[in-house]
């Protein structure tokens, strides 16, 4: 049907619900839906003996279904002749006490706060169109006219944005109590032709005194447990979301699309916040799938959802081939949330998962719950703060899948990036002289030490595999070969993080010294916090702008690096480059690097680009400086790092060579024996692989 949105943000847009209202002709009143569907409502709202006013009567059979249950003062009106004419005639023997008259909804004869009740079905949503709106409010007054103190109207619409807020800001103003219900469909009634949004109730209660404080809640079906919302905007924001996700539930029940990656937030009822992120993933069609294996959800352990098979689209496309059932719900759990075990989650999620059932799968069948090991995995927050560059941020300890330790910072503005990751250690397995190095200083009431306590940073395992490419790439300067295994190394990084890449570089990499420029000084005091980064003479850090760092070294000349890294975020994440920033890969910008390197120098760039045309560019404007640029793809992973040389390398030799120096560099950090206890964890040869000549 083409009149489902695309977006739930077309819930807004009047030229949507223009198309809307145009096609939806003689078949509106069953997606309003019949007694049965409304009954709940009604009966808690309107008693039996109440005088009610039924605005815009129609020719619905809802009238007729009250009156026969019991409901005996219905006072119908429609504006149209012939209707009134028609229904009077139909009821005249079997319910001769129904009366229908002919009155314009906007100018009633009748008294003020003459009716205890006024409902209305979808009179609103016809009317809210004419005359820019115009004429609902003139109806509403009237209806508001002839309530009585306690009286409610209650109006089942499909609430497009426009209208609920002419409603809801009309009665509001009043000072009555705004509440409104959303109906959803029951599982397993969703039909090929069937109408995906859903139906709300709006309930305004008038009372004597104006409300000093608006009350303005949400429910969904006839009994659930109303959510007190703060203002008309956030009322409205709910209402979008419960569209969106009748529809999404209605392509899901009725379709699948391989391609579609379709993905909710389930929300904490009581605190409004995140708790669960589902992401559904249909195998491809033709794909061999056991009858049986319908459907399943599959836990994400916690610590494990940026990795790449539960984060990427084709790592959850590989993970539903290997479960090989034709639907799977990838279940990730969110932070500063308690989740007791995996049955407490299974019964937790269980009364929503059947909403999202491929086609054709019965309602009563069991849906099996996949996970890691059977557990829910391990993350315990350490530290929390906020940084006026970055936002919110969070430092966490994680199990891996592994089974090892890590410690991990992460800013909330993205929480699907870790922003910085270390291996955790048990300090009795460290040196000596380690353990004293990293020992921290205990603070008054810091839970956070009492988690740290008895482990220590191995300095020697590089979490990121863009990282230990970065340091590998030293092997084009000829590091560990006999005639330059005493030269000195310079090296100027962009970019701190949690510290891990420049402690490497100067505990591993000999004659290594090593400066850091970081803009966020709250990173800097994360690290040497809850990371073990300690500054000393071989390395140091200089607090500031990246850009400004090299321009300003590279006016004042004479400073020359055999290094230069470029491993910095950028913080807009809109934009199809989300590493580095635009402005780091300006031509002139590139130009100032290449005269900062010495002559044998080297740029290394940690590249994360989405957008093929933007990396294009990238290249281009990388090729007209620097001569020779390898490249390396990290597996399973958008980065990609640039080993630029500002030496012109023969491409037939390059290579080829590189094998040699790999193992002359791997070679010279096995044989550093100043920390028999910190090894250096790294495979220069297999980092190196599937270099590619740009």
């Amino acid at each position: 049907m083409s009149l489902l949105p695309r977006t739930a943000e077309e819930f807004s847009s009047a030229d949507y619900w223009e198309r809307f209202f145009k096609k939806r002709g003689e078949r509106a009143f069953e997606w309003y839906g019949d007694y049965n569907k409304l009954c709940g409502i009604l009966h808690k709202y309107i008693k039996l003996q109440d005088k009610v006013l039924v605005v815009g009567c129609g020719n619905s059979e809802l009238s007729e279904q009250l009156y026969d249950v019991g409901y005996k003062h219905l006072t119908n009106i429609d504006i149209s002749e012939t209707v009134v004419a028609h229904m009077n005639q139909r009821n005249a023997e079997r319910r001769p006490d129904l009366t229908f008259h002919q009155v314009d909804a906007t100018q009633t004869p009748y008294e003020d706060a003459s009716f205890q009740a006024a409902l209305d079905k979808g009179t609103l949503d016809a009317v809210a169109s004419e005359e820019e709106g115009a004429l609902a409010r003139r109806m509403i007054a009237e209806v508001s006219r002839v309530l009585r103190v306690g009286g409610r109207y209650v109006c089942v619409t499909l609430a497009q944005e426009s209208v609920i807020k002419l409603a809801v800001d009309h009665f509001v103003q009043l000072g009555c109590a705004v509440r409104l219900h959303c109906l959803q469909e029951e599982r397993g009634k969703e039909e090929e032709d069937a109408f995906a949004l859903p139906v709300f109730v709006l309930i305004c209660t008038k009372f004597r005194q104006p409300m000093p404080t608006p009350i303005l809640e949400m429910c969904i079906g006839d009994d659930g447990a109303p959510v007190r919302h703060t203002g008309v905007c956030e009322l409205l924001s709910a209402v979008r979301e419960y569209q969106g996700y009748s529809v999404l539930r209605k392509r899901l029940r009725t379709s699948t699309d391989p391609s579609s990656n379709l993905c909710l937030t389930l929300c904490d009822a009581k605190a409004g916040l995140p708790r669960y992120t589902l992401t559904v993933q249909d195998c491809p069609p033709g794909a061999k799938v056991p009858r049986p294996n319908q459907f399943a959800i599959f836990i994400v352990p916690r610590g494990s959802e940026t990795a790449w098979l539960y984060s990427s689209t084709e790592g959850r496309r590989q993970l539903a081939a290997s479960a090989n059932f034709r639907r799977l719900v990838v279940v990730s759990m969110h932070r500063n949330q308690e989740y007791t075990d995996m049955q407490a989650v299974q019964s937790e999620l269980s009364p929503v998962v059947m909403d999202l059932a491929p086609p054709g799968m019965p309602t009563n069948q069991q849906v099996p719950f996949l996970s890691v090991g059977g557990g829910l995995g391990w993350r315990e927050e350490v530290s929390r703060g906020v940084s006026q560059l970055s936002g919110e941020y969070c430092v966490e300890n994680v199990r891996g899948e592994d089974g090892e330790l890590y410690r991990r910072l992460v800013f909330l503005s993205n929480i699907s990036l870790v922003q910085s990751e270390s291996r955790l250690v048990s300090s009795t397995t460290a040196a000596s002289s380690h353990k004293k190095k990293n020992k921290k200083k205990t603070k008054a009431a810091s839970t956070a030490v009492t988690l740290s306590a008895g482990v220590s940073v191995d300095s020697g395992f590089l979490c990121c595999a863009h990282h230990e490419v970065m340091v590998a790439g030293l092997s084009m300067l000829g590091v560990g070969t006999p005639q330059n295994k005493d030269d000195p190394v310079s090296v100027i990084l962009v970019g701190l993080g949690g510290g891990g890449l420049p402690q490497f570089l100067r505990d591993f990499v000999p004659n290594a010294t090593v400066e850091v420029v970081e803009l966020d000084p709250v990173v800097l005091e994360v690290a040497k916090e809850w990371f073990g980064f300690r500054p000393d003479d071989r390395l140091t850090v200089t607090l500031g702008d990246g850009l400004e760092r090299i321009c300003s070294l590279e006016k004042e000349g004479g400073h020359l690096f055999d290094v230069i890294m470029f491993d910095v975020d950028n913080k807009d994440s809109s934009l199809g480059m989300s590493c580095p920033p635009a402005g780091f890969v300006e031509t002139p910008v590139l130009q100032k690097v290449f005269n900062l390197l010495t002559p044998r120098g080297l740029f290394i760039l940690n590249l994360v680009c989405r957008d093929p045309v933007l990396r294009k560019n990238v290249l281009e404007r990388v090729r007209s400086v620097f001569p020779t640029i390898l490249s390396r793809k990290i597996a399973e992973e958008i980065n990609e790092v640039l080993l630029c040389s500002r030496e012109e390398k023969d491409a037939a030799h390059i290579l080829p060579s590189m094998s040699q120096a790999a193992k002359n560099f791997q070679s010279m950090l096995s044989a550093d024996r100043t920390k028999p206890k910190q090894r250096p964890h790294i495979d220069i040869a297999e980092m190196l692989e599937n270099l590619k000549i740009e």
